[in-house]
């Protein structure tokens, strides 16, 4: 039974009629195969792209502020928070494709690739096990990864970073008056709540996950 499994340049969407016809169930899966592990690498770079600019910015907004306008202080807060939360999405991209990689691999390496695609396999054993409970990518219970430590890393100079801008600022704010003082805090908090309790629903109780396995198993068993 012949297909193929492609890395570079995977096939965009927009097969005519009679090639899809033509392709057999591997042909489809092995495509999709390519796309998904493009994806994973893309959203992986844009994961790091994403801390990059927060740490510029953070920075900068710091520097800044320590150089005459504190009223940069009390951005910084909020670009955290949108750091956090833009990291968190392009992870959540990031499981999605290695969901659908892993069903795919499953299903070719029952059907002619005699189990040579071990693709999920090394993903779950050395960065991060699908399924598993975790905080984003950070397993509660399963093995830790320098993958792990990164994420914890990562998220921890954020929220230092949040509490510096906060604290250096919180001088500014005191003098904005009461009724600015109140709606800059219920604002920031606000979301910050909101963005805690989303992710301990999504992520934490594996609302997100359970939603893909469930397509998967309609369609893979």
């Amino acid at each position: 039974m012949e297909w193929s499994y492609q890395t570079r340049n995977p096939p965009r969407c927009g097969w005519r009629g009679p090639e899809l016809a033509q392709m057999s169930a591997q042909q489809h899966a092995s495509h999709q195969l390519g796309r998904m592990r493009a994806m994973v690498g893309m959203y992986h770079r844009m994961f790091f792209r994403d801390v990059r600019m927060a740490l510029v910015l953070v920075v900068f907004l710091l520097g800044v502020g320590w150089w005459g306008v504190p009223e940069m202080f009390l951005v910084v807060p909020f670009v955290c928070l949108w750091a956090g939360t833009q990291t968190a999405f392009d992870a959540s991209y990031l499981i999605m494709a290695r969901h659908y990689a892993a069903a795919l691999e499953a299903f070719l390496n029952e059907n002619g690739a005699d189990g040579v695609l071990v693709g999920a396999s090394l993903e779950d054993a050395y960065l991060f096990p699908l399924g598993a409970r975790k905080v984003v990518t950070v397993p509660i219970s399963g093995p830790f990864s320098w993958f792990s430590f990164m994420t914890i890393l990562v998220t921890a100079n954020g929220v230092w970073a949040m509490v510096v801008g906060l604290w250096a600022g919180w001088g500014t704010l005191l003098g904005f008056g009461t009724a600015a003082q109140l709606v800059y805090l219920v604002v920031l908090g606000s979301f910050v709540a909101g963005a805690l309790t989303t992710g301990l629903w999504w992520f934490v109780g594996g609302v997100g996950e359970r939603r893909l396995q469930a397509v998967l198993a309609r369609r893979f068993g």
